[in-house]
């Protein structure tokens, strides 16, 4: 008896449910053989905002976190994402027309990534903060604190591990994200979205929109509550755009050229100097 195929819808992740764009637009994906394969939401400058909402509102509770509790999360993906290669790997596969192994070699560095950073959760105040000396009775110390909301523009390709590799060090240093998953490669960023989903990982730290770049980018540099912005998936014209509108609230716009490095965490955090008296 034949049967009809149970497609995939490819949706939206905004404070962890799963819309489809408010304007009812979608957008088409071919794969490397250039045969259509998905309709993934094309979301718009409100999905950008309902998206900003729901991570601002997921901060406060993941920056407050203890550390320890943070990297035992981000190890939670990636136990999630070691049951779900074939799935990634029948992805990547399809969009990027790369080999099986290939393909299992990025979502293996993609899963290591995710432990990577969990490692550095708890270590980071040790590292990078401080016990500074001062003259007078009191202790002066300097610890690193989450910026806040932190949009980024995922990488083309490595269509996975271009999105674990910005978004995990974004999240490890306690910031709420706003993916933009890659125009022409965005399963991946989806799948991981159900991951993250079914993980403990807190609803609106985490929000994965799909797209068009061009069209959210000046909406991302002009949006007052988004504080850091990491433009790997952006040429430099549209860099140089976003600076140039991002300047009204002074957002930390980066592009890094390390793959996976403290650097990556602590850019997007503020070292805060805290005086406490020496008691008697």
């Amino acid at each position: 008896m034949s049967r009809i195929d149970v497609n995939k819808t490819y949706k939206l992740f905004i404070g962890g449910a799963f819309p489809r764009s408010e304007s009812g637009r979608v957008y088409e994906v071919k794969g490397a053989n250039k045969k259509f394969i998905a309709n993934p939401s094309l979301a718009s400058r409100k999905d950008l905002r309902d998206a900003v909402v729901a991570a601002k509102s997921a901060h406060s509770g993941w920056a407050n976190a203890t550390a320890f509790n943070r990297g035992q999360i981000l190890y939670r993906i990636a136990e999630i994402m070691e049951g779900r290669s074939e799935q990634f790997i029948d992805e990547i596969c399809e969009l990027e027309g790369v080999t099986s192994k290939a393909a299992k070699i990025q979502i293996e560095e993609a899963i290591d990534t995710w432990v990577w950073y969990s490692g550095w959760c708890d270590k980071l105040s040790s590292v990078t903060g401080s016990l500074n000396q001062v003259s007078g009775p009191f202790y002066n110390f300097t610890s690193p604190e989450a910026l806040g909301v932190v949009a980024i523009f995922a990488e083309n390709k490595p269509s996975l591990l271009g999105v674990v590799r910005t978004l995990a060090p974004v999240i490890a240093g306690g910031n709420a994200a706003v993916l933009i998953a890659s125009e022409n490669y965005p399963l991946s960023a989806i799948t991981l979205s159900e991951v993250i989903a079914t993980s403990d990982m807190p609803a609106g730290v985490v929000n994965i929109l799909t797209g068009k770049s061009s069209e959210l980018a000046p909406w991302v540099g002009a949006h007052m509550e988004i504080d850091g912005v990491d433009v790997a998936g952006l040429s430099k014209k549209q860099e140089e755009e976003l600076r140039l509108v991002g300047a009204d609230n002074l957002k930390r716009v980066f592009r890094f050229s390390s793959i996976n490095h403290p650097d990556r965490i602590t850019s997007f955090m503020e070292q805060k100097t805290v005086w406490h008296p020496i008691g008697i």
